[in-house]
Formats: C-alpha cells, sequence, structure tokens
C-alpha cells in the first residue's frame, strides 16, 4: 500500500513493507526565476510554470536590476531571461549574475534571432537560447535538460548561427567606428572621438564592408543592426 502524507521535510511518499513503512521523500521541484517585462508573456509562463508537478516559479523580474537583486534572494536553479529588456538588456544582467554565481544556468527565452545575440549570450554562458515562439511542451523539455547540466541550442538558432559561419568578426574597433556612424558622425569626426587618423577610420570603414557584405558605411549599419551587432 502507498500513502501520502506531508510532515516537516515536505511531501513524502510512505511505502508500506512487510519490514513496516519506509518514507521517500519526493525529488524537489526545478526552482525558476522568470524574467520578463511583458505581463501577458510573464503570466504565461506562470501558469505553463506553475501546472508542472516538479517546476516551482520562485520569483519573477521586469528587468536587469530586478534579475540580479531576485537571483540573489532566491539562487534558482534555472532562470528564463528575456533578451529585449528596458534599460540594461538580459544578456548583460546574464554577465552580471554568472559574474557573481558562475554556476547560474540561464536560459535566454527570447523573440531575437540575431546571429550576434545569440552568438554573445551563448558565448557570455546562456546554457540555451530558445525562442518564444518554442511549443509549451518543447520549453519545458529545454528547463528539465538545462536542469540536468546540458546545454540546449534548437535547431532554427543553430541554422542562424552556421549561415555567418567561418565569416570574419568584426573588431572592437571596427564596432566603435559603426556605431558612431550609426550616431551620425563623419570620417574626420569619428576620428577626432577616437583620437586616430582619418585614414585609420577610413581603412577600418572598408574593412567593416567588405565583412559585413555592404555596400557602403550607411548599409553596414543597416546590416550590423538587422543582426544583432549594433544597437539601435
Amino acid at each position: 500500500m502507498i500513502r501520502r502524507m506531508t510532515g516537516h521535510s515536505g511531501i513524502r511518499y510512505n511505502y508500506q513493507t512487510g519490514n513496516g513503512v519506509i518514507a521517500v521523500p519526493l525529488p524537489q521541484p526545478i526552482r525558476i526565476l522568470s524574467v520578463e517585462d511583458h505581463p501577458v508573456f510573464r503570466e504565461g509562463l506562470a501558469t505553463t510554470i506553475g501546472s508542472q508537478a516538479d517546476m516551482q516559479l520562485v520569483a519573477q523580474a521586469a528587468n536587469a536590476v530586478e534579475a540580479i537583486s531576485e537571483f540573489r534572494r532566491h539562487r534558482p536553479d534555472i532562470t528564463l531571461m528575456d533578451l529585449l529588456l528596458p534599460g540594461t538588456n538580459g544578456t548583460d544582467a546574464l554577465i552580471a549574475i554568472r559574474g557573481e554565481f558562475p554556476q547560474a544556468r540561464i536560459i535566454m527565452l527570447t523573440s531575437s534571432e540575431s546571429d550576434g545575440d545569440i552568438q554573445r549570450a551563448l558565448r557570455a554562458g546562456a546554457s540555451a537560447y530558445v525562442l518564444k515562439s518554442m511549443p509549451k511542451n518543447e520549453l519545458l523539455g529545454v528547463i528539465r535538460s538545462v536542469h540536468s547540466g546540458k546545454r540546449h541550442v534548437p535547431a532554427e538558432v543553430a541554422a542562424r548561427l552556421a549561415e555567418h559561419l567561418g565569416e570574419d568578426e568584426l573588431t572592437v574597433r571596427e564596432l566603435q567606428v559603426l556605431r558612431l556612424i550609426r550616431d551620425g558622425y563623419r570620417n574626420k569626426q569619428i576620428a577626432d572621438q577616437l583620437s586616430i587618423a582619418e585614414t585609420t577610420v577610413n581603412f577600418h570603414i572598408k574593412n567593416m564592408v567588405d565583412k559585413l557584405g555592404a555596400n557602403d558605411r550607411t548599409h553596414a549599419v543597416t546590416i550590423a543592426i538587422r543582426r544583432g551587432l549594433l544597437q539601435v
């Protein structure tokens, strides 16, 4: 006979055997922190997680500052992190959390399919990068998989990364030049801002245009924004 009871240690299953009753504790639920600024999606996640016997939503946050604070308070097993948050983005929040808690398992849950966003999140230590369009049951499977110690990159995300596999990455200086072009600076002004020669600026722009397959400096900015290499 199996009888269920609740004690100081939580819910247990009691097994009646010939030698008496053996209390076997149930596995602890996966403790989850949800970081999402859209109320409707946040509520949907809460409902989905709440319907699972092996999961528990321990806290919610709507921005990076709250995410870091709630992580410190609850030390969740899994964090579901949106990428596009007000103020500091989700990847920066991930970097901050993992800088303090290197073992943190964080799943980026986002609508961004930009290869730049994907690469930055995975390099920062994300355990998974999944899209919000993923079916509910698949998302639950990813949570369980990551909790067991695995990493997860769905096929559609891997395909987006593969599109630019082997391409030269933009250097830090090239990205600095690109940001200034985005902000409306002319080449001479960029040179003054970065304390480099204008001929050096021209050299960086030529490299950026070639690497991005762009027609000119303005087109390079457009491509970089689309790929998530540059923020608007």
